[in-house]
């Protein structure tokens, strides 16, 4: 179930707002057909979580082809240009560096880079959240960037637990409990939901939980009896917290642009919006600021 502004919505009415791909509608059915209650602000925050997601899948592909290579934390590598690599394999972003092309730099010169599974989840969703938020914003976020496993930013509000429904861009956990002493770094695989049925884990590339769990299976100690196994929680972005940012509050070029229930559109302008903001939240569901040109 689907609520804007505390309302049930239409889905009709949401797929018309700007659902374009096979992969968004599947995002937007399972939370229809879900018992639990998806609750959203306006139908422009419900696109952006699911687009966000689909990003989060295409960054995961992204970064399969970019030559990026898999390695623990004491052979990582990358280009000196945008980061300082730290005794510990970390990559720290060097001071005048903006943060979105050092991200998108691991994505165009891949073969300078190495790291391990986790640091390769972070940097998806940092990608995924390029794509998704204004650069000058993204930089501003996120201008003290340091790369190092499971390690992020706290803008990017990542949750950890176990949700209502598996989603496509949802990242999940295989464990390998029996893994090879000389080989720590297989004691489990990060992977990201891509909604087709595959998962990509850096360094295992694209299999199905199967796929994942015989890969793992294959680096355990000598005399394991226990399998690798899919845990339950699953990590995700703050959606609703980036949102926020994902727009340009502009009072001289842009004005507010209001939708109601049945999509009609009206503007008015920033300083308007300012003086009636409670009561226009309560009667449009989707308000949102852009060029009216």
């Amino acid at each position: 179930m689907i609520t804007i502004a505390g309302s049930s919505a239409s889905k009709e009415i949401i797929v018309n707002a700007g659902i374009h791909s096979p992969l968004e509608l599947t995002i937007l059915d399972v939370m229809f057909m879900s018992s639990y209650t998806y609750a959203f602000r306006s139908i422009d925050a419900l696109l952006f979580e699911i687009r966000f997601r689909v990003s989060i899948t295409s960054s995961s592909r992204e970064l399969y082809y970019s030559g990026a290579q898999f390695a623990d934390f004491y052979r990582s590598r990358c280009n000196p240009m945008f980061w300082h690599l730290l005794p510990d394999g970390a990559f720290q972003l060097k001071s005048g560096v903006p943060a979105s092309e050092a991200i998108l730099d691991i994505y165009r010169n891949g073969p300078m880079y190495a790291f391990e599974c986790a640091t390769a989840m972070i940097i998806i969703l940092y990608h995924a959240a390029v794509k998704m938020l204004p650069a000058p914003k993204f930089n501003q976020l996120f201008a003290n960037m340091r790369l190092w496993g499971w390690k992020f930013d706290q803008d990017l509000q990542i949750v950890h637990n176990i949700p209502p429904d598996y989603l496509p861009g949802d990242i999940r956990y295989v464990k390998n409990p029996d893994v090879n002493p000389l080989t720590p770094e297989w004691q489990g695989e990060n992977i990201v939901d891509l909604g087709d049925g595959t998962f990509f884990g850096h360094g295992l590339g694209f299999r199905t939980i199967e796929g994942m769990i015989e890969a793992l299976a294959m680096r355990r100690r000598p005399g394991a009896t226990r399998m690798p196994y899919l845990m339950l929680p699953a990590t995700r972005p703050g959606f609703s917290y980036l949102y926020q940012y994902s727009f340009t509050r502009s009072i001289s070029e842009n004005s507010i642009l209001l939708f109601d229930n049945g999509l009609e559109r009206s503007t008015l302008s920033p300083e308007e919006y300012e003086k009636n903001r409670n009561e226009l939240l309560k009667n449009f569901i989707t308000i949102r600021v852009g060029n009216t040109s």
